[in-house]
């Protein structure tokens, strides 16, 4: 399941991220990558315990918080505290799958890693190239946001970031741990609880079907996360 969610970060929020990492410094980004990763990787991320990223990231984590679709799709547990990466031009990152045990900095905790997420930061208009090409069951997609729109997707997929040819990639992503390790069940519930969000338009809260559809979603969700 792949879901693009509009606007989780207003433009105010786009334009803060932007000038606080514009005065950041960046380093090599193969410094969070595995073995393998970092053979296809080229790219530049500031430093995960840095001032910056770690006030950045909270905005982040606050935009999610309020985020229904965000926390639809990804029925989060925990979330990996959000990084910061640039694509320049030259710069590309080749075909890898996401690690499935991530450490959150400080703290020694491990993550699994269910669901990935990109933020994007730069305006298509600002740059060729960059796009997140994603592949999983539901085929390969190309993925090239506005800024302060996110796409969300498993883990698990083989994806990838086409070679800049122009301009600069700015972005921010992270890993969640879900509530519901299957990405088919995500997915499942997913489509349900937007069957009820759009139910709810159309029907009182206390019609005996918005109330059936709530009943199924949270039994299955009693079901199936994992606490």
């Amino acid at each position: 399941m792949l879901i693009q969610i509009p606007d989780i970060l207003t433009p105010e929020e786009v334009a803060h991220c932007r000038r606080v990492l514009e005065a950041s410094q960046w380093v090599d980004g193969r410094v969070t990558a595995g073995a393998q990763a970092a053979l296809a990787k080229k790219n530049l991320q500031i430093p995960v315990e840095s001032r910056e990223a770690l006030e950045l990231g909270d905005l982040i984590l606050r935009a999610l918080g309020r985020n229904p679709l965000f926390n639809a799709a990804a029925q989060p547990l925990r979330v990996l505290p959000p990084m910061f990466n640039r694509y320049d031009v030259g710069m590309k990152f080749g075909a890898h799958v996401d690690g499935a045990i991530r450490t959150i900095p400080g703290t020694g905790q491990r993550l699994r890693s269910d669901v990935s997420t990109t933020i994007f930061l730069t305006d298509p208009d600002d740059y060729d190239g960059g796009e997140l090409v994603i592949e999983d069951a539901f085929g390969t997609q190309e993925v090239k946001l506005p800024a302060g729109h996110a796409v969300v997707y498993p883990a698990s997929s083989l994806h990838s970031v086409n070679e800049i040819t122009r301009g600069s990639r700015w972005g921010s992503f992270f890993w969640t741990q879900s509530m519901v390790k299957d990405a088919g069940q995500r997915a499942m519930l997913y489509d349900l609880d937007m069957a009820i969000m759009d139910a709810r338009t159309r029907l009182p809260d206390d019609d005996p079907a918005v109330l059936s559809l709530a009943n199924v979603y949270h039994n299955l969700l009693r079901h199936w996360a994992e606490l």
